[in-house]
């Protein structure tokens, strides 16, 4: 389809093709696509430039890479890979942050077109202001599932990325995640929480140990302190900075374990009112658990079936995975040196691992079904699964806007969204581009207001 393509467009059309310069900002899903279109529609200089490795993940959409270059740069294989369709073309490939200071104002300004296949906001906010500045035409583009979306961005004609507000992240109360959670994603987000406060940045709005901020949540002072100190005379000290408890008892998994899934529940168990309404938590005990696993040899396991990711393991099953995360943790902590910090990562094995088994036991705890890894990895890391065909549809869109603007055509150029399903695919909407003239980032006359 793109040779037709190619030997359909104009001389004129088709000579700018080989002069242009093409900057493709992402080498993922879109890009690996994009890519490819660019070289095999006749762009000969093209820039892309991607901060992330391969990671085995990415193979089942992104086929420009194969087992092989898995843990490599994804711009550089990408390039490497591209040149095989066309050894002519002139690729330059970045392993490096777009928002890196080095890809300033005059570095977007030797581009004639940029073309964005990224996956956060942050990136295309940079991407949308480095272009308004160097007046460069930008194609923003994006896919969620079996959803896409292309538009066009050009200084002093079109709206911004940053016109519109972007409906925020969806968040939950404090309260919820401490004291009384009721869907698995409130486990979830207490476990990424427990995850900063135990081994990364410590923040007192992510605070994990139940409180009585919520109203309901009256109690006996007196009572509740007997039964919170339960476990002091193991050496366990309370209600005080989680990391430094932690820190205190040298990061021991099972007295962490106590603290976390049997004491702190137990403290929760005290403020009555909050479990008039609900069904109450079940505490949860490091030695019980271990005496009921040794006596019915792997416990409640699930039969394993399918990948492994994507089992359910059982309660003792999650326990051993927090007692081997924690020791795996604690020990990358000691290889980085004294009040050394880790970030949580979603592709981080033993973070992802400390995560989904501390999410699911507190699951079990407050009477949910537990999920499996790779359900927890798609929640944590808020992913919505790529799908190749909306990204190839994306991309091909995302060309023909290209060839529009080199045309001289950026009057016919439209905001298009595309949407798929088992009984249709089409394009879902076709807007005309207009300008916003109260936004900030892109209209001028506004700015000059505001100085």
């Amino acid at each position: 389809i793109m040779v037709q393509l190619v030997g359909s467009l104009r001389k004129e059309l088709a000579d700018s093709l080989y002069t242009c310069k093409v900057l493709v900002v992402g080498a993922g899903g879109i890009g690996c696509e994009l890519l490819k279109n660019l070289v095999l529609t006749g762009f000969k200089n093209i820039e892309v430039i991607d901060l992330d490795t391969i990671d085995v993940s990415n193979l089942n959409r992104q086929f420009l890479f194969q087992k092989k270059h898995v843990g490599k740069s994804k711009a550089q294989v990408a390039k490497e890979s591209v040149l095989q369709f066309c050894p002519s073309a002139n690729i330059t490939a970045y392993h490096d942050s777009i928002m890196n200071p080095d890809y300033n104002v005059e570095f977007f300004r030797k581009f004639m077109l940029v073309m964005n296949a990224l996956d956060n906001r942050a990136a295309r906010n940079h991407v949308n202001r480095m272009c308004l500045a160097a007046d460069v035409p930008l194609i923003e583009s994006g896919t969620a599932g079996y959803l896409g979306q292309v538009t066009v961005i050009k200084k002093g004609l079109t709206e911004c990325y940053e016109c519109q507000p972007k409906p925020a992240q969806k968040t939950f109360p404090g309260c919820t995640i401490r004291n009384t959670p009721s869907e698995p994603i409130h486990c979830i987000v207490w476990a990424k929480y427990l995850f900063n406060q135990l081994f990364g940045e410590e923040d007192a709005d992510q605070e994990v140990s139940p409180d009585t901020a919520d109203p309901e949540a009256a109690w006996n002072p007196e009572e509740a302190t007997a039964r919170a100190s339960a476990s002091e005379k193991d050496g366990d000290v309370k209600r005080v900075s989680t990391k430094e408890w932690a820190r205190s008892t040298g990061y021991d998994p099972i007295k962490l374990f106590n603290k976390l899934f049997k004491d702190d529940i137990m403290y929760l168990l005290t403020m009555d009112k909050l479990w008039k309404k609900r069904k109450a938590p079940t505490p949860l005990d490091w030695t019980q658990l271990e005496n009921k696993g040794e006596n019915e040899g792997k416990g409640n396991e699930s039969p394993a079936s399918g990948l492994k990711d994507q089992q359910v393991l059982g309660v003792w099953g999650c326990c051993q995975l927090f007692k081997h995360s924690v020791e795996t943790l604690r020990s990358e902590l000691r290889e980085k040196g004294d009040n050394a910090e880790l970030v949580w990562d979603k592709d981080d094995p033993a973070a992802m691992d400390f995560v989904t088994s501390a999410a699911n036991l507190r699951m079990h705890i407050f009477s949910m079904n537990m999920k499996s890894r790779f359900d927890v990895k798609s929640m944590a890391g808020n992913i919505i699964p790529a799908i190749a065909t909306t990204n190839a549809v994306i991309a091909g869109l995302i060309v023909l806007e290209g060839l529009k603007i080199l045309s001289g055509e950026l009057e016919s150029c439209r905001t298009v969204s595309f949407s798929f399903s088992s009984y249709c695919a089409g394009l879902t909407e076709i807007i005309q581009l207009t300008r916003n003239t109260y936004c900030l980032q892109c209209c001028k006359e506004k700015q000059n207001e505001v100085v």
